[in-house]
């Protein structure tokens, strides 16, 4: 049997196979498996993916109810893993995907619409935003459109989303495109992101105020006085002594003069009735 006291083993028996890389066999087959699992099951809830089906900015599939409770707040603070990694604050930074199904049997498998091929883990498949219609990548850049299929509804190249990216440059372009988004006020779905227009407010606010700060501190410079409201009413005397010589000015100007004229029109006057005006009353002879 061994291991009894009467042998010592050696270093190569236990030790069968030294560790290596996986080589590019092993490499597809541990991604198509990962691929496999992502396209099946949700990673919040860990079930089966049915409709109604959500994404995020980064092409990962969700169950949309478990996206719902996901954001529901909750009053006890855990400390489970962030599935979502800060990608969903809230329905906005989802889009529903639109899957065309196609019956196999007792199993209904997704498919593109142009080119009824299955769309799945050996398929590079993509939607559009903000519409959601899911179709195969080849089939989508070999139309050259910016229209969708399905809904005839536009888009721009940069809304074309792959559905779990796997290469480092599809990953790095959608972290791009939502950065982009983020820095315009919008969401994944190309909506205004919540709390915006406070911003936008509060950062007017900020800016008047400075603004009259500034206004103030250069009147009080340019005049040589310290006292905010005096060099205020200083200028303020400034400005209305100006405008008295614009003035000025404008009634000296003559061909302003030559548009009005001194003479007064005599209203015409009329001595008879408003009843008889224009008509003369016989007189008996």
């Amino acid at each position: 049997m061994g291991n009894d006291g009467g042998s010592i083993p050696r270093r190569i028996e236990l030790v069968k196979e030294a560790a290596r890389k996986p080589n590019t066999t092993e490499v597809k087959a541990t991604l198509l498996e990962a691929q496999t699992h992502a396209w099946k099951i949700c990673p919040l809830s860990n079930q089966p993916l049915v409709a109604p089906i959500v994404s995020d900015s980064a092409g990962v599939l969700y169950n949309k109810d478990a996206i719902l409770e996901k954001l529901i707040p909750k009053t006890d603070e855990s400390t489970e893993i962030d599935a979502l990694q800060g990608r969903v604050s809230c329905l906005r930074d989802v889009v529903e995907v639109h899957f065309t199904l196609m019956k196999d049997g007792d199993e209904e498998k997704k498919v593109c619409s142009v080119t009824s091929k299955e769309l799945g883990p050996n398929t590079k498949a993509v939607y559009l935003v903000p519409c959601g219609h899911a179709f195969w990548e080849v089939a989508i850049r070999e139309l050259k459109s910016n229209r969708c299929v399905e809904c005839d509804e536009e888009y721009l190249p940069e809304n074309i989303i792959n559905i779990l990216p796997t290469t480092s440059n599809e990953i790095s372009k959608l972290a791009m495109r939502i950065n982009k988004l983020r820095q315009a006020g919008l969401t994944h779905s190309l909506k205004k992101a919540p709390g915006c227009k406070k911003r936008r407010k509060t950062a007017a606010i900020t800016t008047m105020s400075d603004d009259t700060s500034r206004k103030d501190c250069i009147i009080s410079t340019s005049n040589g006085i310290k006292n905010l409201a005096t060099a205020s009413l200083t200028s303020r005397v400034l400005e209305e002594q100006e405008e008295r010589n614009k003035r000025r000015k404008i009634g000296m100007n003559e061909n302003l003069k030559s548009l009005f004229s001194s003479k007064c029109h005599s209203v015409e006057t009329y001595s008879s009735d408003f009843m008889t005006r224009g008509f003369s009353l016989p007189t008996k002879k």
